[in-house]
């Protein structure tokens, strides 16, 4: 088969990465790709939401699958349009990618359905913001409803704090129309961890867990970003706890997307809080994580592609996942001021010396590359991710790995899998 896998990022590269065992798989193409996609893809320069281009590729190239790895063409319709063309391709549609582009929507679909997550208040009103905190208290959690790359999150602890939030995301709109409404959670204390789960609709096979780390510093402070590391698994999402998720969160949420008519077809990502009330749903995401592919998609042992062609066509139910049983942790090196503002062109050095070590993969992410040598490009840089026979071993070699790159300004959290090793 002719495979294409869409977006640029770790993830994609993952996906190529995985996709790239496939013994089906005779030819792989990335769009856009980047230079870790090169090693194992042919990249087409085409933006991830020029779907007209992407469709036009699709006919041109006679490819057979399409991988859409980014949230924001998922929101734009593309799996709508391709799907009309009778064109194979993996996602949910639009209007069921509406659980990730709009939290309104999936706030209202959990109160409705009776999914465990937090208290919420939505609102299009500053004011109506800072009086509902007022009589709500603090600290809270507010939100903008749209995409924002994983950085519309504010954890409010002081008034101060909101008014951050509703000055950035109300006032200044640095999310655009993402903010046009606000939604003010909750706060719900406990430990975070990622679900993901494969289903078409009316099949559910749930992958290994993972735990991703948000916060730009070690200790999760700091402001949150599109996430510093993973590991996989989460030791908080034990076998029992597993069983209660799918039952209360994941079998009534793909039921709920039947009941409103959009049914769901592909990754279905579940973040989560873990209190001591039980597991409450903090957001849902329709693809796979970044950085939470990394360390799952190197523990995965099934051909992916066999899975992910089960779920476009109702199957899932024929296929069966394998995992290695072995932790993996994957690290973010980013460039030096991710979130905020970063420089561009930073020359890195050591990816060979890395790659040599045993059961370590460095996936591409905000890197270019120029006769041969590889310069940094994005905020999140490189995900360095290791297997170990414990989390604590996958932990030390993702480390070492990581101590061998360089780059100027280069920035990591040195805690990744820290709380994943505490248990």
């Amino acid at each position: 088969m002719r495979v294409l896998v869409i977006g640029s990022g770790g993830r994609e590269h993952a996906l190529v990465w995985k996709l790239a065992q496939s013994k089906k798989v005779d030819k792989l193409y990335c769009a856009p790709g980047n230079p870790g996609t090169a090693l194992l893809a042919e990249n087409v320069p085409l933006d991830p939401e020029n779907i007209n281009g992407l469709l036009h590729l699709v006919r041109q190239k006679k490819i057979d699958f399409t991988v859409v790895g980014p949230e924001d063409p998922l929101s734009m319709g593309i799996v709508d349009q391709f799907v009309e063309r009778r064109l194979a391709v993996f996602g949910p549609t639009q209007r069921a990618a509406r659980l990730e582009s709009s939290k309104v929507f999936t706030r209202k679909l959990c109160r409705q359905h009776a999914i465990p997550s937090a208290e919420f208040g939505i609102f299009t009103d500053p004011e109506a913001v800072r009086k509902y905190v007022r009589e709500n208290g603090l600290p809270a959690v507010v939100k903008a409803d749209g995409l924002a790359k994983g950085k519309g999150v504010y954890v409010c602890r002081t008034p101060e704090d909101v008014n951050q939030a509703i000055d950035d995301i109300m006032i200044k709109k640095i999310f655009g129309d993402a903010g046009n409404d606000v939604v003010v959670e909750e706060f719900l204390v406990g430990e975070e961890a990622s679900i993901l789960a494969f289903t078409d609709g009316r099949n559910i096979y749930p992958m290994e867990s993972a735990q991703d780390h948000k916060p730009v510093f070690d200790k999760d402070l700091g402001p949150n970003t599109g996430g510093m590391g993973a590991c996989s698994p989460a030791p908080v999402i034990t076998p029992d706890l597993a069983t209660e998720i799918e039952r209360d969160i994941l079998v009534p949420v793909v039921h709920a997307m039947n009941t409103e008519e959009c049914p769901y077809q592909g990754v279905l990502y579940a973040g989560l809080m873990i209190t001591r009330s039980g597991p409450r749903v903090l957001e849902f995401n329709v693809r796979f994580g970044d950085p939470e592919a990394q360390p799952i998609l190197t523990r995965l042992q099934s051909d992916l592609l066999d899975v992910l062609v089960a779920v476009t066509q109702g199957e899932l139910d024929r296929v069966k996942l394998e995992w290695d049983r072995r932790p993996a942790v994957c690290v973010v090196m980013a460039s030096g001021g991710y979130p905020g503002d970063y420089s561009k062109g930073k020359e890195i050095t050591g990816l060979d010396e890395a790659a040599k070590l045993d059961d370590v993969v460095v996936f591409h992410a905000g890197t270019t590359e120029k006769d041969g040598r590889f310069f940094t490009r994005g905020g999140r840089v490189l995900g360095v991710t290791a297997l170990g026979d414990t989390v604590q071993a996958a932990q030390e070699r993702a480390y070492e790995a990581v101590r061998l790159i360089h780059f100027e300004g280069a920035h990591y959290r040195t805690d990744i899998g820290s709380k994943a090793v505490g248990r």
